[in-house]
């Protein structure tokens, strides 16, 4: 299944970022990053729908909210993504 992760530098932070989304109506879900993606020792990752991903980074831009890396889960493997919101 297609996902994309939005990892976040701490679980307190991703949980900031999953109620800024829950208020825009964005479902997400808060959970460990895949070890091999980060270089952060234990980081948080919220996982959205692809459709959602635009809106997403707009409502945490919003809150002052940003993620450290965006990946994009496809054909079975993640790969960073790089998101232009301009």
């Amino acid at each position: 299944m297609e996902h994309d992760l939005l990892l976040a530098r701490s679980v307190t932070y991703a949980q900031r970022m999953q109620k800024a989304l829950d208020r825009a109506g964005i479902a997400s879900r808060v959970y460990r990053a895949p070890r091999d993606l980060t270089n952060l020792g234990c980081a948080y990752a919220l996982r959205v729908a692809p459709k959602d991903l635009r809106e997403a980074l707009l409502v945490l831009r919003g809150e002052k909210l940003s993620p450290v890396q965006i990946f994009a889960y496809r054909r079975g493997e993640y790969r960073e993504a790089g998101y232009d919101l301009s």
